[in-house]
């Protein structure tokens, strides 16, 4: 966990709000589909937002410069960075860490010190199709805890950056077992949890319980709700994600699954302060549609004691 002060101030005291480029479509640093990121910032700034997460890399300006150009002349500033990569291959490490060194400088550029970490999804977020297993061997899962520490280290070490793994649907860090797994073989000074409270519903978990026992491990939290009538579908259909979130699983609140106020509520009862970043999975999507919808839910959200308040610019000078 973060062992310098946190700037974050809140209604609530503990929590700090922030949204995402996924809340306005965006899976990919290049798509036809997705909008353009000035637009997304633009919109972020009209919808009340001040905090962002930085989103698959490449899909924001990478240069460090160019990037608090953009954000500075907005009121922006940046909670994390997002990076995508495989613990369980240990074949893959070097260009896993060759990425995760790109998303880690900028993140500690923009000021920022929370690195999000997503596990690669066995299925083709496109097609559906299957791309692994969706079952670790034992082998993978021994060395799963130790690659993180190994990971969570360096970022720690050398770029001040914390790491925090995000479980996600059709990947091996989906189930509450998997996710307890993945905390207990692993070391809460160098790996915790990005608490993403959509994915844990949609793999059948208890954000709740997960808070209350391993509360100390929740480092980061991503807020999301899914329609539990598409879940549904999802297990009698064995749909892929993709396809889930084409037939609107991720729903606004107060709709689905879990409810935004009980996770707020016991998320202020923790001793840490936590960025707690919107995220509503849209792609792919009309460019109308993202805007409403986060002012809609920043205005619930913030029904409900979460609001986002901005630190004092320490790299202004």
């Amino acid at each position: 966990m973060a062992t310098t002060p946190s700037p974050l101030r809140t209604i609530v005291g503990n929590l700090c709000l922030g949204s995402a480029p996924d809340s306005w479509g965006v899976w990919f640093p290049e798509d036809e589909h997705q909008v353009s990121y000035t637009r997304f910032l633009d919109e972020l700034t009209a919808a009340g937002y001040r905090w962002l997460e930085l989103g698959p890399y490449g899909y924001l300006p990478t240069d460090p410069q160019r990037l608090k150009a953009e954000l500075h002349a907005r009121g922006l500033q940046v909670s994390g960075g997002t990076a995508f990569g495989a613990l369980h291959r240990p074949e893959a490490w070097d260009d896993m860490l060759a990425h995760v060194r790109q998303v880690a400088a900028l993140t500690a550029a923009a000021g920022a010190h929370h690195l999000v970490f997503i596990p690669p999804m066995y299925r083709d977020e496109k097609t559906g199709g299957f791309t692994e297993s969706p079952e670790l061997t034992a082998e993978q899962w021994a060395g799963f805890g130790r690659a993180a520490d190994r990971l969570g280290k360096l970022l720690l070490d050398e770029y001040d950056v914390r790491l925090v793994i995000h479980p996600h649907a059709d990947s091996h860090i989906q189930t509450q077992p998997e996710i307890e797994r993945l905390l207990n073989e692993s070391d809460s000074r160098y790996t915790n949890l990005c608490l993403d409270t959509g994915h844990v519903a949609y793999g059948g978990g208890d954000n709740l319980d997960l808070i209350r026992r391993f509360g100390e491990r929740v480092g980061y939290v991503h807020i999301k709700q899914m329609d539990p009538e598409i879940l549904a579908q999802v297990a009698a259909e064995n749909l892929s994600f993709g396809e889930a979130v084409k037939r609107g699983v991720c729903v606004s609140p107060p709709a689905g699954v879990p409810k935004p106020g009980d996770v707020v509520a016991e998320l202020a009862e923790l001793d840490a302060e936590l960025f707690v970043i919107v995220e509503q999975d849209l792609y792919p999507c009309a460019p109308e549609m993202p805007l409403p919808i986060a002012v809609s839910t920043r205005d619930y959200l913030a029904g409900c004691g979460l609001a986002g308040t901005r630190r004092p610019a320490l790299d202004d000078k």
